[in-house]
């Protein structure tokens, strides 16, 4: 079963635009769907293909990239390994599991300066320190994020393309969804956040007849290879590493969903965690979101690096890490959620999956926190922040999302107040159908990846 992948059109765009120029190289974390997509792509759109696996390479093919010099002997190598023929620009070449062998992408620079054949790359944990450390990296490399699927992927998944197409003209024309369309969407949308997007788990879900069971199965498989590689890859760290992944679901249940290194670390301080803190998210395996100080002037600039949350990259592994397989095992918990009447933990999965589609749009997370000390509390919590990214007329767009449909909105209207002309529309994500008054607009969270397209 081969999934409609929206990263196929960026290497339509990179072979027509690019070809000859730029390798490309499709990083993400484990298990998204990186090689998939590089073969089939590689098997639609040209004559022939070489995949070198570093992962399981020979040792006499490792050793071809010490004689790069000779091209034509290299090439004739590669061809052998592989029992395939390559044809002047109708052939591509794919380096698989990079990260393994740092070499081969150094040496991309000369195979796209020579010109024959297309390169294209795949790997996790490509910017590791450990992986870059003795490299030059190449400028002729074209870099695409790859994340697990998002929630229009899934739909597609599913086969629910007509549902899909009439969303998308709803969002377009600023209507709401009749009822019978929005309560489907809204049930496939409870399947994603607990099937989740890595490709592994939702083709387990839907080739077992709607199994959550089965896709439970692979998300643990999944997530022990990440403790695999936190062990093998954070090395000095990996200890603070591993102890901020299993704390996530811990933190994001609390009220404030941020990191407190108390609660693990006795003696924790922030800058003794910011590698740790930078390999979750480059790995690809956690989304963080950081508190903005001042969202007025821009938010990497009043960024606080000691008030952040973290997201799990994918939904449906915060499931399977939040929850034991027991306590999974009697179904009770997916029930719950796909009545829409669990409570408990209910807004953690919602805002993760929010995470998850922003991040996939490109987008970096932000959050907006105010402590009122007269009341002792905060008085402002804003979820997400975005912007128009203008220079000239710099607007904030806050996000406030709602896992229940009884709420108030005193945040976002005293963040209004407060921010006056910077405000822009202030988004709701919440259970019901989409509705809109003059400086709020409230979306199911099914049409998040429409927003800002």
């Amino acid at each position: 079963m081969e999934f409609s992948r929206k990263i196929y059109k960026k290497l339509l765009e990179w072979k027509s635009s690019s070809q000859g120029k730029k390798s490309v190289l499709i990083e993400g974390a484990r298990r998204v769907g990186k090689s998939t997509i590089a073969e089939t792509f590689a098997r639609n759109e040209y004559k022939s293909y070489i995949l070198i696996d570093f992962s399981r390479a020979s040792k006499s093919i490792l050793k071809a990239f010490d004689n790069i010099d000779n091209l034509d002997l290299f090439f004739q190598m590669l061809s052998l390994y592989s029992g395939k023929n390559l044809y002047y620009r109708e052939s591509l070449i794919i380096f698989d599991e990079i990260q393994k062998f740092p070499r081969a992408r150094e040496v991309t620079k000369y195979l796209v300066q020579d010109g024959r054949y297309d390169i294209l790359s795949t790997g996790s944990l490509i910017s590791i320190k450990e992986n870059v450390s003795n490299i030059v990296i190449p400028s002729e490399e074209l870099k695409l994020k790859m994340y697990p699927m998002d929630f229009e992927e899934f739909i597609w998944a599913e086969k629910e393309d007509v549902l899909w197409n009439y969303i998308c003209e709803c969002y377009r024309a600023g209507i709401a969804p009749d009822r019978y369309s929005h309560e489907k969407a809204m049930r496939i949308f409870r399947e994603y956040i607990l099937v989740g997007g890595m490709p592994q788990s939702v083709y387990a879900y839907l080739s077992s007849h709607r199994s959550f069971h089965a896709a439970d199965v692979e998300k643990r498989y999944i997530l022990d290879l990440y403790r695999d590689d936190i062990k093998k890859t954070a090395k000095k760290y990996s200890s603070k590493v591993a102890a901020i992944f299993e704390h996530i679901p811990a933190a994001l249940s609390t009220h404030e969903k941020r990191i407190v290194l108390s609660e693990f670390d006795k003696n924790g301080i922030f800058n003794k965690y910011d590698e740790p803190f930078f390999w979750l998210e480059d790995s690809m395996i956690c989304n963080l979101c950081y508190k903005c100080n001042d969202p007025s002037v821009g938010f990497a600039l009043n960024l606080n690096e000691s008030r952040v949350k973290a997201y799990m990259g994918d939904t449906g592994l915060l499931v399977s890490l939040a929850f034991s397989e027991s306590e999974l095992s009697d179904n009770s918990l997916y029930k719950a959620i796909m009545d829409d009447k669990l409570s408990l933990n209910e807004g953690m999965l919602y805002e993760n999956a929010i995470a998850q589609m922003l991040v996939a749009k490109g987008r970096k997370l932000y959050y907006y926190a105010h402590y009122d000390s007269s009341l002792k509390r905060n008085d402002i919590e804003i979820d997400f922040l975005l912007s128009n990214e203008s220079k000239l007329d710099f607007k904030i767009f806050p996000i406030e999302v709602k896992s229940s449909k009884n709420y108030t909105t005193t945040s976002l209207d005293t963040f209004r107040s407060r921010f006056k002309g910077r405000v822009g529309t202030s988004i709701i994500i919440h259970p019901k159908n989409f509705s809109s008054t003059e400086y709020v607009k409230k979306y199911p969270p099914y049409m998040i990846p429409l927003l800002f397209s």
